[in-house]
């Protein structure tokens, strides 16, 4: 019989069931601190998330996407989504802290500087912080992770998001102040294409939900717009477009006072009817349900 070769898929809500040792974890974020052993993690896996890797002692080393990088001691590590992982090899004495978030909470806090962070730190994904760098990203993990032990002292989900947003913004500006990069002169034309597009999904500048919308927009071709998406992300021009609505819908259905039918007319729906369709099959169920199911208003 012939062996599969599919690569197993490890997204946030899965984690758990890979690797019940996780401290916290739902769709949208992770928090872990000891992964020395993994039992049930395959020896090829993609990751469907962002994630950074702080290691407190001993040594680490891993393929990502075919190329060998290693950890030791008050290294960062970044693994970028759609990231094929393989040959995991660790110390008996390796202890981390990670931290990892899905694209939707990177779309509601993504902004130029963010982007251009990651698209260095994509080409360099391990750096060696100093130990007061290190000893902040620590803290700031213990604070987060302090929040979610303590929920009688977590108003509200909003001010985890708050949380996170400090620690990304920290982590992605000390990581890039060691990397002697320059910006632009690194990107490819691809790049910068990929990047512009991102950009636009980011900052709500919307186009409407057709592919051929933002293309125009950028002076290219559908097609080439989803080739440069696939190979960035691993998704099409339609699925960041999608992924980033909904990101942006959530965050206007949880975090603002803004009716139904306002949120509608933001996003770019002239039929409220549409809007509702569009979020029932994006999340489950109706807008009106999806914030009282989330504890909107409290």
């Amino acid at each position: 019989m012939k062996k599969s070769t599919a690569i197993t898929e490890i997204d946030l809500s899965n984690a758990p069931r890979i690797y019940d040792k996780v401290n916290y974890a739902d769709e949208e974020l992770l928090f872990a601190d000891n992964i020395t052993t993994i039992p049930n993690l395959a020896k090829v896996f993609r990751v469907n998330f962002f994630a950074f890797v702080f290691c407190l002692k001993g040594e680490l080393s891993l393929n990502l996407n075919g190329t060998r990088h290693a950890l030791q001691r008050n290294d960062g590590l970044f693994v970028d989504t759609n990231t094929i992982v393989d040959d995991w090899q660790h110390t008996t004495d390796f202890r981390c802290v990670i931290c990892a978030f899905n694209s939707d909470v990177a779309f509601s806090f993504i902004n130029r500087s963010l982007f251009d962070a990651i698209m260095q730190i994509k080409r360099q994904p391990v750096v060696h912080f100093s130990q007061d760098e290190i000893t902040l990203m620590v803290k700031y993990y213990e604070l987060a992770k302090f929040k979610i032990d303590h929920p009688e002292l977590n108003f509200g989900r909003e001010t985890m998001i708050g949380v996170l947003r400090g620690y990304i913004y920290d982590i992605l500006s000390n990581m890039s102040h060691h990397l002697d990069l320059e910006r632009d002169n690194m990107l490819r034309q691809g790049d910068k294409l990929y990047r512009r597009f991102m950009l636009m999904l980011a900052d709500g500048q919307q186009q409407g939900r057709s592919v051929k919308a933002y293309a125009d927009a950028l002076c290219v071709s559908p097609k080439y717009l989803t080739s440069i998406c696939h190979q960035h992300a691993g998704k099409t021009a339609s699925q960041l477009i999608a992924q980033s609505m909904v990101g942006h819908i959530k965050q206007l259905l949880l975090y603002s006072d803004m009716t139904i039918k306002e949120i509608a007319a933001h996003m770019g729906f002239d039929n409220l009817s549409f809007f509702g369709k569009y979020v029932r099959k994006h999340l489950g169920v109706s807008p009106n349900n999806y914030r009282r199911l989330n504890g909107y208003g409290k």
